[in-house]
């Protein structure tokens, strides 16, 4: 059987870019069981409600939603359990240092395979308040509404 090339999107935390202002993101393998792979390959996952800390020399992600595989039986998995992130020593140091700065967080972004290893990106991030969502939401309107204005002034020019 040939093996999986290229990137296939599991899950995505849209309302992760709304909440949060995204400073740098990382890209870190996850440490999963057999029916937890395979849940994924069936595209189930639920990144909303899901963080990343560190303990010690270790990153980990918490309250990612899994859901059971089908069909498992008595090997299946916990479906909000904490699963290990597998990160290069000096990037967990770099996120301990990041976090520990006061404000940011670590939030999951995107649930992928990547060449047939389940990779989650991660962010570190600082919240947003009410007034910069609604000065955000305002922003890409503005923006939407100006393409829109010259799409039709071009139209008129032809």
């Amino acid at each position: 059987m040939p093996r999986e090339r290229g990137e296939k999107v599991v899950a995505t935390n849209r309302r992760a870019r709304h909440e949060y202002a995204i400073e740098k993101t990382y890209e870190a393998g996850l440490v999963l069981t057999g029916t937890e792979v395979k849940s994924l390959r069936e595209g189930r996952a639920n990144l909303s409600d899901g963080y990343a800390y560190i303990d010690g020399e270790e990153a980990y992600l918490d309250a990612v939603h899994i859901p059971e595989y089908s069909q498992g039986h008595w090997t299946n998995h916990s479906s909000k359990r904490t699963r290990k992130l597998l990160l290069h020593k000096a990037e967990i140091i770099k996120l301990s240092h990041a976090i520990s700065a006061g404000g940011y967080t670590l939030i999951p972004l995107k649930l992928y395979f990547s060449d047939g290893r389940a990779k989650v990106e991660i962010a570190v991030a600082k919240g947003k308040r009410e007034y910069e969502k609604r000065q955000t939401i305002r922003e890409r309107e503005d923006k939407r509404e100006a393409e829109r204005a010259m799409r039709s002034r071009n139209r008129l020019g032809d």
